[in-house]
């Protein structure tokens, strides 16, 4: 199957928001955003800005036309600042320019008086003062008090995680065009047509059937560019009120600075596991570093919440979840949603009771694999688990046993060199855990000359959801993939249409496809049978691009047949609706069936590790991951293996400092992505064979984000390494950086890292 845009991207010929022709006349906008993590406005002078060279107009929150707010799930996001701040980066005024030399001159004329106010940057200190954003989450299953009153081996710890940068190739920005009648269209790099589509309409004050979204493609997005909509809400605010088109781009470092992150975890966590090593316990307070608004990060709490427990069967649990509201920027959505930080807490539990225990950490997460029937903590009974297969095809391919006397005689006989291991077990849910987010809309038309359009909510960034649906659509008509194109996205073809994220766009948009092509080729399918003189429809089929007859192949092909029923008045456009059956969740009991399924994976990760210098290679990763039945191979290899090495810079490289007054002081010259030298040299994928999935389109499994989670097992490869050396150290956050990992060889167990 060739993929159209990936040739596209590496002619450079794919056209993103930046390479549409600016129109004559457009304008160049920049935000003013504030110096201080927290404090009050008491004067804001934009005269000196207004004046300059260039400056068309300068805009505060006075100026907005509508609602001043962009809050996500959450409305306490203005989209420019009243009266206060809460973030260094926050907008308070926009300047709209001739050129966007002149408008970031102009900015540097804006005069704000700004009293300085404690701020807090530690999610465990907001916590401790109520700074929450909505209530605290508490999840209990079973009785985790008694149990761990019987359980033989109990292990209490901290923890945490850091943030890590989307890093995505194109920059925050959006291009916004008036047009007739009032009407706006915008074209943006945004993952989240529905929700930008409303707040765009709802800062501006004008009905949604006036705002025109369009979305060809993102330069990457990974989740950054789901809910946050101050970028391109603006510029569609300068357009509206100045009447001309206005451009918006965020240079690097200032997407770096001022946008959202994965979201950093503390953890206090306690584990019990019974004489035989099975978990009988397990209790976790999650503190989520929010930032100052909630954006998007209750969601990505839930998602956390109930990935706690990880592939592994915990009959008796305690979870509390908290959103601390912090003074850094508002967090947001990152690939795996939150699963990542919730799957770590466990794993890390788990490693450190094996080393209590004296019992190999391989041998316990195996022992305590989850089953079919098992029920996970909230009440949802499994089946179809393939745990335990995707473990067991790793284990053939690698020999996890001979793989750990390997390294464990490797390192009793070498002191400056290390080796460590690791295997990552994944459960990860498929749906929005927020049950009306679970729905999606397709419009197929057929033209008469053959060719097909699809129009979907689905948004490309790279992930391949484009050739997924063209091939969906392809097979359910019976016609070669090159006839069908997928349309850009679209809000006045398909409205309100959920974000591309949680791993949904090709399940959710690829069944709403698949059911619109279904009616149009049953309705053609009659047609034939009364073209033909065939008085039975059943026995008629089309693939290949012509008609059967039962396994005859009739003197009319896909071109013919569709001209003539066009000829004839059949209808050649159809527009179809999938909802996700069967989701349900009560937040008040913490009970429910959140997800339509579950997609499970195991990883082996081999490092060797300098203990005399401290840094680390990643030797081999192998990876057996459950896919269903794919949807193209080539893709969901591919997102596999982007999936792994992201998940392995969050968890080894990817660092962003911040200062004590809260200013990002991570930049692109010191913020480090993994890159082709940095993938180890062996690098295996396996899409576990045999494996149906009912619960989705085609019985494919979604690919985008679980894949992520083996990432993880760098870490704890460098942790069982670094052990090895010194074991009387609490092990060091996450990412374990080659910095880390020397303090950690080197320093006096008296220091913490």
């Amino acid at each position: 199957m060739r993929n159209d845009d990936m040739l596209m991207h590496v002619r450079g010929a794919s056209l993103f928001v930046d390479d549409i022709p600016t129109p004559a006349g457009c304008l160049h906008a920049v935000l003013f955003t504030s110096p201080v993590a927290r404090g009050r406005i008491r004067s804001l002078d934009v005269s000196k800005a207004a004046a300059a060279a260039g400056v068309v107009a300068v805009y505060t929150h006075r100026d907005v036309p509508g609602l001043n707010q962009v809050g996500h799930i959450l409305k306490d996001q203005p989209l420019l600042a009243v009266d206060a701040v809460e973030y260094i980066g926050q907008p308070i005024a926009l300047v709209v320019a001739e050129t966007q030399r002149a408008a970031l001159r102009a900015v540097r004329l804006i005069e704000a008086d700004i009293e300085r106010l404690e701020a807090v940057f530690d999610p465990r200190e907001a916590a401790s003062r109520g700074m929450l954003h909505g209530k605290k989450r508490v999840l209990v299953n079973g009785d985790p008090e008694a149990a761990f009153a019987r359980c033989k081996h109990v292990v209490q710890g901290r923890l945490s995680s850091g943030p890590q940068e989307h890093f995505y190739f194109e920059t925050q920005r959006a291009l916004a065009m008036p047009s007739e009648h009032g009407t706006m269209k915008v074209y943006a790099s945004a993952q989240a047509p529905g929700a930008f589509h409303h707040h765009i309409a709802e800062v501006l004050g004008i009905p949604m059937h006036k705002v025109e979204l369009d979305i060809r493609r993102l330069g990457g997005g990974f989740g950054g560019k789901e809910s946050t909509a101050v970028w391109v809400v603006a510029p569609a605010m300068a357009a509206f009120l100045l009447q001309r088109p206005v451009k918006l781009v965020l240079r690097r470092n200032e997407d770096i600075a001022t946008t959202g992150k994965r979201h950093a975890y503390e953890y206090d966590y306690k584990i019990g596991l019974d004489e035989q090593g099975r978990i009988e316990a397990f209790e976790v307070v999650l503190y989520q570093h929010a930032g100052a608004c909630a954006d998007i990060s209750p969601a990505v709490l839930g998602r956390a919440f109930l990935h706690v427990s990880g592939s592994y069967r915990i009959p008796n649990i305690r979870v509390t979840g908290l959103n601390c509201r912090t003074n850094i920027p508002p967090n947001n959505a990152f690939r795996g949603f939150g699963v990542p930080q919730g799957t770590f807490v466990i794993e890390a539990a788990m490693v450190r009771v094996a080393e209590l225990m004296g019992m190999g950490v391989t041998a316990l997460k195996r022992k305590n694999l989850l089953q079919d029937g098992d029920t996970l903590p909230y009440g949802m009974k499994l089946e179809r688990v393939n745990a335990s297969r995707c473990w067991e095809k790793l284990d053939q391919q690698v020999d996890l046993a001979q793989r750990e006397a390997a390294i464990e005689e490797y390192n009793r006989t070498h002191s400056d060199t290390k080796r460590g291991m690791a295997v990552v077990p994944v459960c990860f849910g498929i749906s929005f855990a927020q049950t009306a987010l679970n729905q999606a809309s397709s419009l197929v038309n057929i033209y008469v000359d053959g060719s097909v359009s699809v129009s979907t909510g689905a948004v490309e960034m790279g992930q391949g959801v484009n050739t997924k649906i063209q091939l969906i659509a392809a097979k359910t008509l019976g016609i070669g993939a090159q006839r069908v194109r997928v349309d850009s996205t679209n809000t006045s073809r398909i409205p309100n249409a959920s974000p591309t994220s949680a791993s949904t766009g090709a399940d959710m948009n690829g069944m709403a496809t698949k059911t619109a092509c279904e009616a149009l080729y049953g309705r053609l399918r009659r047609f034939a049978a009364q073209h033909l003189g065939q008085a039975d429809p059943e026995a008629i089929s089309i693939r290949e691009e012509g008609v059967y007859v039962g396994e005859t192949r009739a003197d009319l092909t896909w071109e013919k047949l569709v001209a003539a029923a066009q000829w004839a008045r059949v209808d050649l456009s159809e527009h179809a609706f999938y909802a996700t059956p069967d989701l349900h969740y009560d937040l008040g009991t913490e009970r429910g069936r959140p997800f339509a399924y579950y997609s499970y994976g195991t990883s082996f990760t081999e490092v060797l590790l300098d203990c005399v210098r401290g840094t680390y290679t990643i030797e081999s990763i192998d990876v057996v991951h459950d896919v269903g039945k794919t949807l193209c191979e080539a893709v969901d290899r591919g997102q596999i293996e982007g999936a792994v090495v992201q998940g392995v810079g969050w968890a080894t490289l990817e660092q962003i400092r911040y200062g004590s007054d809260g200013r990002v002081l991570t930049g692109a010259n010191a913020y480090k992505i993994p890159d082709i030298q940095y993938c180890p040299n062996r690098f295996e994928v396996t899409l576990l064979p045999d494996s149906n999935n009912p619960y989705a389109v085609c019985n494919s499994k979604a690919i985008g984000e679980p894949p992520f989670i083996h990432g993880l097992g760098a870490y704890f490869a460098v942790l069982h390494a670094l052990r090895s050396v010194r074991a009387d150290k609490e092990p060091p956050s996450l990412p374990v950086t080659p910095e880390k990992t020397f303090m950690y060889l080197h320093e006096p167990v008296s220091e913490r890292p």
